[in-house]
């Protein structure tokens, strides 16, 4: 016998899908700052270098050998590859590539990385639609907006549930800028959303394992789907969002409207994305930086560290608190390997990630020696960094804002060593120069052939 529990619920709510179906369709071309648009273009090249670098990980070919057996019909690129699969498959695969290095792009007040679920669905819908780039970096800006307003409205309860917020809110996002791309009325772009809505991608207990990176690609796929079908009548609830049963009030407890409704248009969440210096877990680069910075500053070596004590808040340990990772997908979300490679090389980019670097005598040893204490007056943004050496020095210091955050954030020549570092071993020093000057100044493009021939592989 079914039993119905009652629920509480905001029976008025603002029509939250409307508004936001009504704001991706008519916010005008470029209707933001320089400075916005300027962000815009970073994300996207720094997105398009992350989707590139692991292009040939193993994570990527099981992916694209599933996505062959359904023998697709080739009409976009799939980035630092040969191959050419359907639209929705590229928005996948791409999605997939771009997470799977775990060194995309952040939105710190709700941990979302907002271009992994939009980018791909544009990249690949853009490309069979012949769109210049101003076209897609307009809509690149309209469903990141989407996305997060989203998110600003559920997070944290969201997230403390255990729903990987990138995949859960992107699948919107994407929605709406495919609806934008394809130049959907508001009503046709509503229903996009809504269909969007049923399909939240994303757990985080799959955080370490190869399903990680699927959530933005599964989830841009599913935005580009669900714009296709909307563009063919597909109908759903116009409060798919907001409705007592809707996808917000389902997700969260939390549910602050005034969060993507204040200032809408007006201000924008894409003007707070960030890029990650180190490839892993967003919440140790802080413990990563002052190790750095320790290292650099008192020339330690990793014979001479006799402990390593990091403070740092519960969420640390809660998302990474791998102690004894075997792999470089697990070591991703260990803040203790991470502090052990950043002592011992100086720096944390996929290559200190790999199966390798994980196992080797000298990071396991190091490894050991790093205690983590979980103190809650610290920021989830900082961290209290501690290293006692052998020959008696007592060393100290603390992170309020790591490199790459908001307060200091990556420079443009540090954005494009980070893209070439990624690339150039797949695509080859000239071609990845090339591709970073065309994506970061894509709205130039008249079309999107010249970036994707030569951010893929001939």
């Amino acid at each position: 016998m079914a039993i119905n529990t009652i629920v509480q619920a905001d029976h008025h709510a603002p029509p939250i899908t409307e508004m936001l179906a009504r704001f991706a369709v008519s916010h005008p071309s470029r209707g933001w700052s320089d400075a916005v648009d300027r962000e815009a273009h970073r994300t996207f090249a720094n997105w398009v270098g992350c989707a590139i670098g692991p292009s040939g990980h193993e994570t990527m070919v099981a992916a694209l050998a599933a996505v062959m057996e359904l023998a697709p019909a080739g009409q976009a690129a799939v980035l630092g590859r040969r191959d050419r699969v359907d639209m929705a498959s590229a928005a996948l695969l791409n999605g997939i590539s771009s997470h799977t290095f775990d060194f995309d792009d952040t939105h710190l007040k709700t941990i979302i990385h907002p271009a992994g679920p939009v980018a791909p669905a544009l990249l690949a819908l853009g490309e069979h639609l012949k769109v210049s780039g101003r076209e897609l970096i307009d809509a690149l800006v309209i469903g990141i907006e989407v996305s997060c307003r989203v998110g600003n409205a559920i997070y944290p309860d969201h997230y403390d549930r255990g729903w990987h917020i990138t995949g859960s809110t992107g699948m919107l996002g994407s929605a709406a800028a495919c609806a934008r791309l394809l130049k959907l009325d508001a009503q046709r772009t509503q229903m996009a959303i809504g269909i969007a809505a049923s399909q939240p991608t994303g757990l985080r207990e799959q955080f370490g394992t190869m399903t990680k990176p699927f959530h933005p690609g599964g989830a841009a796929r599913v935005g580009l789907m669900s714009a296709l079908m909307a563009k063919h009548g597909y109908t759903a609830s116009k409060r798919a969002l907001e409705a007592p049963r809707g996808l917000m009030q389902v997700f969260s407890s939390k549910t602050d409207w005034s969060q993507v409704t204040d200032k809408l248009g007006d201000s924008w969440e894409i003007a707070l994305n960030t890029y990650k210096p180190f490839a892993c877990g967003i919440v140790i680069h802080p413990s990563i930086d002052g190790c750095v910075q320790l290292r650099e500053q008192h020339g330690l070596t990793a014979d001479n560290i006799k402990a390593v004590t990091i403070k740092v808040h519960s969420l640390v340990l809660e998302l990474t608190g791998k102690q004894t990772p075997t792999n470089g997908l697990e070591s991703k979300f260990s803040v203790y390997h991470s502090c052990a490679v950043g002592l011992i090389f100086g720096r944390a980019g996929e290559h200190e990630y790999t199966d390798a670097v994980v196992n080797s005598p000298a990071v396991l040893a190091l490894r050991a020696k790093v205690e983590a204490i979980v103190d809650d007056r610290i920021s989830e943004a900082a961290a209290d960094v501690r290293v006692q050496t052998h020959d008696g020095r007592d060393l100290h210091i603390v992170i309020e804002h790591a490199i790459g955050s908001t307060q200091r954030p990556m420079s443009e020549a540090q954005l494009k060593a980070k893209f070439v570092d990624q690339s150039a071993p797949v695509l080859g020093q000239a071609k990845a120069e090339e591709s970073w000057a065309l994506a970061s100044t894509l709205a130039d493009c008249g079309d999107l052939g010249p970036l994707l021939a030569a951010a893929t592989l001939s």
